[in-house]
C-alpha cells in the first residue's frame, strides 16, 4: 500500500502530516509549525550543530537514538521515527534532564545559542552508551560549535555523566514508544505538494517502477549534499526519490576477500565495520563531517555526488574499489577509477543509481590515509591522500596512490604509481616519485589553499607514507 501521509511519534503520540512540502526541512517544521524555538538555525548547511535534534528509530525491537542536523533534513524523512527536541527533555514534573543539570552545574553555557544543540548531541550519547571515554565525548561533540565557552565546561559536563544510571522519562516510557512506533503503518510514501513530488519506496521492485515513471527525479540518499540546493541556493527540488527505506540497499556483506556496502548504509554504521580492516579509513571517517552528518549520509551518496573533495573517494580509489550501478534493466560493475568523468560528472545515466560499493581486503598490504584541513574536526579537506602498497622482498609489487582536492575529480596518481611499481622500496625512489606529482595533477587556487601549497602537501604526504612504513611508526599530530 502507498500513503501520502507521513507518521512519526512526538510527545508520546503518533502525529500525521498529509502531503507535506517535500522541500520543507525538519527545522522549519519544528520552529514554524510546532512553534518550538529551542532548536536554532546557525549555518543551514550542517556545519555548526545549533539545529541538532535526535531521532529514535526502531531496530530489532530496540530504539536507536541518532543525532541529526535538522537544518538539512527534509521533513518526510522523519516518517516512522521518534522525534525528540530539547524541549522534550524536561520531565512531566518540570525536572531538568541529567544532561541539562550537568550543563548547568559545570557552566557549559554562556550566550546559549548553541546550547540546545550540544544538549541534544550529549543526549544521544547518553542514550546509546553506558560509559563515555575521551574518544566518545570528542566524537559526540565534533559537530557542535561554540564561540563562548572554550568547550572545557561542556566536556566536563559530559564526563560527569559517566556511570550514571539511565533512568530518565524516555527510559520509563520506552515500552510505550516502541508500541507506538510499531503501530505506524509501514507503508510506502508518495507525496504530492503543489508542483513537487516525493517518493519513499520500501523495495527495489517499487523503486524501479517509480524511476520508470519519474525518470527526471533526484535521488535522496542521506541528503546532506542535495539539501543544500534548497537551504543554501534557495532552489526547489521538484521530484525526489528516497533510497533510505529500500530494504535491499541496507546491507553489508563480508567475506575473506571483500566488503560490499549497500547504498542504504549510513557512514556511521560503515565506520564501525571498516575499523577492523583499515584503521586509517575509520580515522578519516571520524573526521568526515560530524556524527550528525554520518548518521544520515551514505558512502554511495559520497560516490554519486562525485565531489573532488569527497573524503572517502581517494581511499576507495587506492583500494581498487568496485562500484555496482543499478540501471533500468540490470546491475553492472565498474572500477571506481573509471566512474568519474569530470567535475561532479559520473558514468551514471538518467535513472541509474549506485547500488553498492565493493572494497577488496588486502591483509598484507600497507594502507595509509591522511586528511589535511584547516580545522581538525568537521571540516572540508584541502588535500586528502591515500596509499596502498604491496611489498615483497623489499620490492614494491603494486602501488596505488590517490588524492582528493588536487583535481576536478578525485583520482589516482598514475605517474607516481608507475615510478613506484617494480622498484626497490627506498627513500630514493619515493623522492623521485614525489617530483612527478605535476604529471598527474593541476590543482587550483581557492579559499582553502593555493595551488603551490597543495602540491607541497601532496608531495609531503607521499614521503610521510614512506617514513611511517619504513620506521613502523605513525607520524601523526593529534
Amino acid at each position: 500500500m502507498v500513503s501520502s501521509t507521513i507518521q512519526f511519534v512526538y510527545n508520546n503520540q503518533i502525529c500525521n502530516i498529509k502531503n507535506p512540502d517535500p522541500n520543507k526541512t525538519i527545522l522549519e517544521y519544528i520552529r514554524n509549525d510546532l512553534k518550538k524555538n529551542g532548536t536554532k538555525e546557525g549555518c543551514a548547511e550542517g556545519g555548526c550543530g545549533a539545529c541538532t535534534i535526535v531521532l529514535g528509530e526502531l531496530k530489532n525491537s530496540k530504539i536507536i537514538y541518532r543525532s541529526i542536523n535538522s537544518c538539512i533534513s527534509f521533513l518526510p524523512t522523519i516518517n516512522g521515527k521518534h522525534l525528540i527536541l530539547v524541549e522534550n527533555l524536561i520531565s512531566k514534573n518540570n525536572d531538568l534532564h541529567p544532561i541539562q543539570k550537568a550543563m548547568v552545574k559545570f557552566h557549559g553555557s554562556q550566550c546559549g545559542f548553541c546550547t540546545p544543540g550540544f544538549i541534544m548531541s550529549l543526549f544521544a550519547m547518553y542514550k546509546n552508551y553506558k560509559k563515555f571515554d575521551k574518544e566518545i565525548i570528542e566524537e559526540t561533540l565534533s559537530g557542535n560549535l561554540c564561540r563562548c565557552t572554550g568547550y572545557r565546561p561542556i566536556v566536563d559536563a559530559a564526563k560527569s555523566l559517566n556511570n550514571k544510571k539511565d533512568n530518565d522519562h524516555f527510559k520509563k516510557d520506552q515500552k510505550n514508544i516502541i508500541k507506538l512506533l510499531k503501530k505506524i503503518n509501514n507503508q510506502e510514501i508518495e507525496i504530492s505538494y503543489k508542483n513537487k513530488k516525493y517518493f519513499s519506496p520500501k523495495s527495489l521492485i517499487s523503486l524501479k517502477k517509480i524511476i520508470k515513471k519519474n525518470p527526471n527525479s533526484y535521488f535522496l540518499s542521506g541528503g546532506t549534499d542535495l539539501s543544500l540546493e534548497v537551504t543554501k541556493l534557495r532552489g526547489e527540488i521538484k521530484n525526489m526519490i528516497s533510497l533510505n527505506s529500500v530494504k535491499e540497499l541496507k546491507f553489508i556483506k563480508k567475506n575473506k576477500n571483500f566488503i560490499e556496502v549497500g547504498a542504504g548504509v549510513s557512514l556511521y554504521d560503515f565506520q564501525n565495520v571498516i575499523k577492523s580492516y583499515y584503521l586509517d579509513f575509520y580515522n578519516i571517517l571520524k573526521r568526515y563531517g560530524s556524527v550528525q552528518i554520518r548518521n544520515v549520509g551514505t558512502i554511495s551518496g559520497n560516490i554519486a555526488t562525485a565531489s573532488p573533495i569527497g573524503d572517502t573517494l581517494p581511499l576507495l580509489l587506492s583500494l581498487d574499489a568496485i562500484v555496482k550501478i543499478q540501471t533500468k534493466n540490470f546491475l553492472k560493475s565498474i572500477p571506481l577509477n573509471e566512474f568519474f568523468i569530470s567535475y561532479r560528472k559520473t558514468k551514471l545515466k538518467k535513472g541509474d543509481f549506485v547500488y553498492s560499493i565493493t572494497i577488496p581486503i588486502y591483509k598484507k598490504n600497507y594502507f595509509k590515509a591522511y586528511k589535511i584541513s584547516k580545522r581538525f574536526d568537521d571540516d572540508i579537506s584541502t588535500v586528502c591522500a591515500s596509499f596502498n602498497l604491496s611489498i615483497k622482498d623489499n620490492k614494491i609489487v603494486k602501488a596505488r596512490v590517490a588524492y582528493g582536492g588536487m583535481s576536478e575529480t578525485p583520482k589516482r596518481a598514475i605517474s607516481i604509481e608507475k615510478k613506484l611499481n617494480n622498484s626497490i622500496f627506498s627513500e630514493e625512489i619515493f623522492l623521485k616519485a614525489q617530483n612527478m606529482i605535476k604529471n598527474d595533477f593541476s590543482p587550483i587556487d581557492d579559499m582553502r589553499a593555493s595551488k603551490d601549497y597543495r602540491f607541497e602537501i601532496a608531495k609531503n604526504l607521499l614521503m610521510k607514507f614512506f617514513y611511517e612504513i619504513s620506521t613502523k611508526k605513525n607520524i601523526r599530530v593529534n
